[in-house]
């Protein structure tokens, strides 16, 4: 399982002191704020309303180890909790030197068939643009348009694909596993969106193959903004990037 996988890697990844400075639970993004020798880092994780059941957790005194604990939680609240922890821990380590700033749809330009699993507009309209034969799925019934798939048709279709690009929603919401074991005949698995902020070892042998996320560079303006629930996730304060898994 993909998510305890993350668990046990950044487990063994922390080497620094470090203490959560900042932490929430809300929307549009759940995001954890933790300090070490070298400065700050921001984790974001998606948040999915419509996936909440009880508004309560198990926690008992919230801290880095017991948040990354709860990543594989049945209680979606810890396990974005945990996801955005596990996020801040990998942007406070990774390395951009190997990424670039391309878009996640340029990876795909000698794919045929490509899923999107996600409705998201701008990579939509994008591979549109380009000509591109695409499968859009969405769970949430309040994103879909009249081209949208519903996401119970992932199983079924994902065999045919060439190529995927996902949203790191589905961290969040325990499919990536099942959408990385049907689509065996793509040459390409994009995790994208500021929920795909991982780690590329972290992720090593899961079936990923490239990660399209954002680094946040001012932090204290993210906090702000995620604050008033205006954040964006690509605007000054941020640099987008894609690395190879």
């Amino acid at each position: 399982m993909i998510l305890k996988q993350l668990k046990e890697k950044a487990m063994k990844k922390i080497k620094e002191d470090f203490r959560i400075v900042d932490f929430s639970f809300g929307l549009p993004y759940t995001y954890v704020v933790l300090e070490g020798p070298e400065g700050k880092a921001i984790g974001l994780a998606m948040t999915l309303p419509e996936d909440i059941g009880e508004y309560k957790t198990s926690f008992k005194s919230p801290s880095l180890k017991e948040f990354i604990d709860k990543t594989d939680s049945l209680n979606i609240i810890e396990r974005t909790l945990g996801i955005a922890t596990i996020n801040a821990i990998s942007q406070y380590y990774i390395d951009l030197s190997k990424a670039t700033s391309q878009d996640a749809t340029d990876l795909v330009d000698d794919a045929k068939k490509i899923a999107v699993i996600g409705n998201m507009p701008p990579i939509v309209r994008s591979l549109k643009e380009k000509g591109k034969e695409i499968f859009v799925f969405e769970r949430n019934p309040k994103l879909w348009d009249r081209e949208t798939l519903s996401d119970s048709l992932e199983y079924y279709l994902l065999p045919e694909m060439d190529a995927v690009i996902v949203s790191g929603s589905a961290l969040i919401n325990c499919t990536l596993d099942m959408i990385v074991e049907r689509s065996k005949k793509a040459k390409k698995v994009i995790l994208t969106g500021a929920t795909a902020q991982v780690l590329p070892e972290f992720l090593k042998g899961s079936g990923v193959t490239h990660l399209a996320s954002v680094k946040v560079i001012d932090v204290e303006k993210a906090i702000l903004n995620l604050k008033m629930g205006i954040f964006r996730g690509f605007g000054e304060q941020s640099r987008k990037y894609i690395i190879e898994v």
